[in-house]
């Protein structure tokens, strides 16, 4: 953990612009007492599932995923934490003063900004602060909706064709990371990839899917039959 300087300061306020709303020597005052800087390597775990919140974080660069389940084990994803973006299971549990009730670990190296309890607390007094964070947090609500509905009435091979999409004509990803977002093992997402591939739909190798019928794999993300 780092104390923050002027550059990395400018970055945060950049990102996440609700900031300046706040009045600006309590802003200044919890930036100089009520925050650590944090460099992350690939693969850290940042925050335990049924552990007490011990700060807010706030991604200035990288990513945090957070998902149910245990960090070495099967597990669901239910978001991704973005530079600007904010983490709605820290917020809650700071809001509520109860436990996590999910796992951070960042996909690569990361760059954050963790606000103490008690700086977090100061913060929220301000009413463009408040607004700001129930707005992300409204939308990461839709968005955990829509997954739960995903995970209870969409078979796998939809969920999975689903995944795929949205990143271009080239996915970089192991079986075990899609298996990973996907709450299930890889095993199964493997077999899943193989019969893709056999329809004429994707390529597969080596950390690398090649997208090659997006029409198809809408069609099976959607629940339709798919002509050939």
């Amino acid at each position: 953990m780092l104390n923050m300087d002027a550059p990395a300061v400018e970055r945060l306020l950049r990102l996440y612009p609700a900031l300046d709303s706040i009045d600006r020597a309590e802003r200044d005052d919890v930036l100089r007492h009520g925050v650590q800087a944090v460099a992350a390597p690939a693969g850290l775990t940042l925050f335990e599932e049924g552990a007490p919140c011990r700060g807010f974080p706030m991604v200035l660069s990288g990513s945090v995923r957070v998902a149910r389940g245990s960090p070495g084990g099967r597990s669901l994803e239910l978001y991704r934490v973005s530079p600007g973006e904010l983490c709605v299971v820290s917020t809650s549990c700071l809001f509520g003063s109860a436990p996590l009730s999910a796992h951070g670990q960042t996909t690569e190296a990361t760059e954050l900004v963790v606000l103490s309890p008690a700086g977090f607390a100061r913060w929220a007094r301000h009413e463009g602060f408040r607004r700001f964070v129930f707005g992300v947090f409204a939308d990461r609500l839709a968005d955990l909706m829509a997954l739960a509905e995903a995970v209870a009435f969409q078979r796998l091979d939809q969920r999975l064709a689903h995944a795929l999409l949205g990143h271009g004509s080239v996915v970089r990803a192991t079986h075990q990371m899609l298996a990973d977002e996907l709450g299930t093992v890889r095993e199964i997402v493997t077999r899943l990839l193989k019969r893709f591939e056999r329809s004429g739909w994707v390529s597969l190798s080596r950390e690398r899917i090649d997208i090659l019928d997006p029409t198809a794999l809408r069609s099976a993300a959607s629940g339709l039959p798919v002509g050939r």
